[in-house]
């Protein structure tokens, strides 16, 4: 964790409800502020709410009630570009979703030529950049067949990065990798926490949670059930916390 500022807020969400069309209510009441260069990491056991919840960030699941706001703007108001929003929270998921008939760098480069109408060179520019940033400057060239599960992973960091957010999701982004493969992509993480990149990380990486984060979030049954400094949270009593970590720790 690094001491940082008190910065403003960059994302609000407010008694947030989520209600499937099968009735199944996957979030109950969740209000979160998460501030400019903050990172926040939610754990919790698998059905609670965790991925649901980033995934409304960025509207790829709306909310049934409550409201959420990037940035000061509303993502419910029928006047917000969604498609706008969305260059500005960047999303990197477990499965790496890259094309696999480009390389490295035309899938770096897409993005932002199709979306934010850079030319050609600015996008090579700033492809070869990031990937040298995420240490694939030497894998460019490769089709994602030659590259690992943690190099696939790096690249869809830099792809994300490519189109400038102002926050980044994380959705389990190392569940998918071999063991020997994840420190390679934490370690990207984290360079992008110290340079003030804010991102809300869903993991069940606990060294990285207790390293990295500034807060952290213990979601269950689609409830946020505590949020705290990680010393602070490491050391609760929560009875329903302390039964998690008893079974990941």
């Amino acid at each position: 964790m690094t001491d940082k500022a008190v910065s403003k807020p960059l994302i609000v969400a407010q008694q947030v409800n989520k209600i499937f069309t099968n009735g199944c209510q996957a979030l109950k009441d969740v209000s979160l502020t998460i501030c400019e260069g903050e990172v926040v990491v939610i754990i919790g056991p698998s059905g609670s709410g965790k991925s649901t919840f980033l995934r409304t960030l960025n509207q790829l699941e709306t909310i049934s009630s409550g409201t959420i706001c990037i940035d000061g703007i509303d993502l419910a108001d029928k006047r917000t570009n969604i498609n706008k929003l969305r260059e500005e929270v960047g999303m990197v998921f477990q499965s790496f979703n890259l094309f696999p008939h480009k390389t490295a760098l035309g899938n770096v480069m897409l993005a932002p030529m199709k979306v934010l109408g850079q030319s050609k060179g600015q996008a090579l520019e700033s492809a070869r950049n990031l990937l040298y940033r995420v240490g694939l400057h030497d894998r460019m060239d490769h089709y994602p067949s030659r590259l690992s599960g943690g190099q696939q992973q790096r690249v869809a960091i830099a792809r994300s990065l490519a189109m400038k957010p102002k926050v980044l999701l994380f959705d389990e982004p190392t569940s998918a990798l071999d063991p020997e493969m994840v420190g390679e992509v934490l370690d990207v993480m984290k360079e992008l926490a110290q340079e003030g990149m804010t991102m809300v990380v869903v993991t069940h990486e606990m060294g990285f949670a207790r390293e990295v984060a500034d807060r952290l979030v213990f979601m269950e049954e689609g409830e946020l059930i505590l949020e705290e400094t990680p010393e602070r949270f490491f050391n609760s009593s929560h009875p329903r916390l302390q039964r998690f970590l008893g079974q990941v720790l």
